[in-house]
């Protein structure tokens, strides 16, 4: 009889907890990406027109198609040039444990990329490092800036000097569609 008790005892003991994490969980969760910060990526939501000047200075063109979903908690990019040739995607999400944005890219050529930033002022700056192909460490950053509801600015740049100075390696003018 003893035993049964005590099994019945630690039967109830695991409900009560289970019962309290769930709880606890729904109660904190109902908006889970509701902190200010997990809206900073906002003004990127929509369709672009996407303009540069490609390495014979020859303007270039393509579309980005940026959606917000998961109960507002992700942000999708959807990439391609206008020929289809290069196609990328990106998922970024705010996590709020640590306080930053978190960005993974893949795109048609073979490309992982995996930034992590937040706003610096009134860009959107996301950032990696990573070893090139010199064995030299260097940063490479994203810096969305001169943003408006309908464009912005999109400048890809690095870094071999622990960021000390930074080189313009590709912008991107973007133009909502």
């Amino acid at each position: 009889m003893e035993i049964i008790y005590k099994a019945a005892l630690a039967l109830m003991i695991i409900l009560a907890v289970t019962l309290s994490i769930a709880v606890t969980h729904a109660q904190t969760n109902d908006k889970p990406c509701s902190a200010p910060e997990a809206s900073q990526f906002d003004f990127w939501v929509g369709k672009w027109q996407a303009k540069w000047v490609d390495s014979d200075n020859k303007p270039q063109y393509g579309e980005n198609i940026i959606t917000k979903g998961m109960n507002d908690c992700v942000i999708e990019e959807n990439f391609s040039t206008d020929d289809k040739s290069f196609i990328g995607r990106s998922l970024s999400m705010y996590n709020p444990n640590k306080k930053i944005w978190q960005q993974t890219w893949v795109d048609n050529s073979g490309a992982y990329l995996d930034f992590t930033g937040g706003m610096d002022g009134n860009s959107m700056v996301m950032q990696r490092s990573v070893t090139n192909k010199e064995g030299k460490q260097i940063i490479q950053r994203m810096v969305f800036t001169d943003i408006t509801k309908n464009s912005f600015t999109w400048n890809w740049e690095s870094s071999s000097d622990n960021g000390a100075t930074w080189s313009q390696n590709w912008q991107i003018l973007y133009t909502r569609k």
